[in-house]
């Protein structure tokens, strides 16, 4: 009767724990439904709620005189757009797109390294749309002035160059009827990043009072459910702001936020991130800004940051300098921007979370691995075969711990059945026996407990990286950073239907079931019932809880696995007595 309780008690606790887990990793844990996991980040599928008549006009700073706002566009598409002409190319290893000059807009990027899916004939991922497309994204600059009339989304630059490329920098220029004139010269490095310098030459009579400014307008949320917002991972407004980096503003609180607009008194960077893409503005080092973070209408978020006004006589002018990042969050390119540039923490746009100090070191493990190897199923496997060399000893403790309580069991039940009618004394004589058999209880638990930070460093290098996204292994596995995608349920694809996620049990998910089936059966039996009933079951109920994840995860932990029983089979053959001590 009692193995029955026990068996019914191992059973219901392993239902709640599963039940339960698909929960709370579809919360803490998001992880890309198929090996497609990126569509295009501007111009995405899904009409927006409505179209802003003043997009791309800064809505919350600077306060003086804001100019004219362009008349509402149709929606139309990006290519029709980039049709109208008005336009000079960009054109680096990294990057394509144009310049509009209406507006002086950067409203066309492409980023030319990356796919939108795993498919060979997939089109560049865009970042960049133009105005009145269905998820306009652009970063645009301006002025600011007192009593003056200064360029706006609808003037006409006039450019001088015929491309911007790293090598030939590009200047815009226009001038008002009352003797102001406002020069932007563009340039661009190899990646990501493009420099502004902004000049108002003022040979007007009377002084001017004017500012600066650079902004991102976005409109409209990313449509791939894995862009969304989570504990996890921070997808939307961020930067480094009055001191700090952001990662707690999401686009519903901008909505929500008094006169829908979050403020700040100084600024290192701000914009948009995505899971693998960002853009951003950039004052130059040191230089006084403020900054809001605001949703000028429905569907439509900014990023801002203005300079103080300040009074160009006749015959002066002013020079500012933005920049600009639009492109990948690649790991080098970022810490190399704020080593170089001094761009404050601009590498914390990739939000690696609590364990930032242990992620960072295992992704730039990881990727030298993969830079050696060539594959990064086998960069995986070979990271894993190091952490268990270094846990090499850790694990012998806990073998040994194993082996050891598993001898003290008899002395152990016979305190039980002695004291059972007094716990303490009971828990104090325990105690006593793990002191003289020289025991610790919790030695066991040390390489789970190492396990954890291990994992979600892991797991978040995985969903973060873009050197991770996209990369194959062997055979089927097509993308590391997506979920195995041969599930048993639908025939591994033969069957026309996706099964649901508690369902979706791959290949990868079975052999990960398999290998700690046989490692716990290597392992000494538990002397509780419960616990041991728990154990047989547990190898089958992480199948199902770890089959989501992105493959990378599941082949890290088989192939930890395999190492566990081997490192389990080589301390039976030198401790002989420890095999015969786990047999009993």
């Amino acid at each position: 009767m009692d193995d029955k309780r026990n068996l019914i008690a191992a059973i219901l606790l392993s239902v709640a724990i599963l039940l339960g887990w698909n929960f709370v990793s579809a919360q803490f844990f998001p992880t890309p439904a198929k090996p497609d996991v990126t569509t295009t980040v501007a111009g995405a599928n899904g009409t927006p709620a409505a179209t802003p008549t003043a997009q791309g006009q800064p809505s919350a700073l600077p306060t003086a005189t804001a100019p004219a706002a362009p008349a509402t566009q149709a929606i139309r598409p990006v290519e029709a757009a980039l049709a109208e002409g008005n336009r000079v190319p960009i054109e680096t290893p990294a990057l394509a797109g144009s310049i509009n000059l209406v507006g002086a807009r950067i409203d066309d990027i492409t980023l030319t390294k990356y796919r939108q899916t795993i498919k060979k004939d997939s089109p560049p991922v865009r970042l960049f749309a133009p105005g009145g497309t269905k998820a306009a994204y652009f970063a645009s600059i301006g002025w600011s002035a007192q009593g003056v009339t200064v360029p706006n989304a609808s003037t006409l630059w006039t450019a001088t160059g015929s491309k911007l490329t790293p090598t030939s920098p590009v200047t815009l220029s226009w001038a008002n009827t009352t003797g102001q004139t406002f020069r932007i010269e563009y340039s661009i490095d190899a990646n990501y990043l493009i420099t502004a310098k902004q000049t108002i030459a003022n040979s007007g009579a009377a002084p001017v009072s004017a500012s600066s400014f650079a902004l991102i307008d976005r409109l409209g949320k990313p449509t791939d459910p894995h862009e969304v917002d989570s504990w996890t991972i921070h997808v939307g407004p961020t930067g480094y702001l009055d001191g700090k980096s952001v990662f707690d503003t999401d686009y519903d609180d901008l909505e929500e936020a008094p006169n829908r607009t979050v403020r700040y008194n100084a600024a290192g960077w701000l914009g948009f991130t995505d899971k693998y893409w960002l853009a951003a503005i950039v004052p130059a080092k040191g230089e006084r800004v403020t900054a809001a973070i605001s949703s000028p209408s429905a569907n439509n978020y900014q990023t801002l940051f203005a300079r103080d006004f300040a009074q160009v006589g006749p015959g002066q002018q002013i020079t500012t300098t933005s920049r600009i990042f639009a492109g990948a969050k690649e790991v080098e390119v970022l810490e190399s921007y704020q080593d170089k540039l001094g761009i404050t923490r601009l590498s914390n746009a990739i939000d690696w979370g609590w364990f930032e100090f242990f992620a960072v070191p295992i992704f730039k493990l990881l990727h030298w691995l993969f830079l050696q190897v060539g594959n990064f199923g086998v960069a995986i496997m070979a990271l894993t075969l190091i952490i268990r060399l270094l846990m090499f000893p850790i694990a012998n403790r806990q073998f040994s711990s194993m082996a050891q309580m598993r001898v003290v069991q008899p002395k152990m039940k016979a305190l039980q059945e002695r004291f059972k009618d007094d716990k303490p004394k009971m828990q104090q004589e325990l105690m006593k026996l793990y002191k003289d058999e020289k025991i610790n209880p919790l030695a066991g638990c040390l390489p789970i407990l190492i396990q954890i930070p291990i994992f979600y460093a892991l797991y978040k290098v995985l969903m973060l990286a873009i050197e991770m996204r996209h990369q194959p292994f062997i055979l089927w596995i097509k993308d590391l950073s997506a979920p195995d995608p041969l599930h048993i349920l639908n025939l591994f694809g033969l069957l026309p239907f996706t099964p649901p996620s508690i369902l979706a049990i791959g290949v990868m998910a079975v052999i990960l079931g398999v290998t700690m089936w046989l490692q716990f059966r290597l392992n000494p039996a538990p002397a509780d019932p419960v616990q041991a009933q728990v154990f047989k079951i547990m190898p089958w109920l992480f199948m199902f809880i770890m089959a989501p994840f992105a493959a990378g995860l599941l082949l890290y932990w088989i192939t930890n696995n395999i190492l566990s029983i081997a490192q389990q089979q080589w301390m039976y053959r030198k401790f002989p007595a420890l095999k015969a001590q786990a047999a009993t």
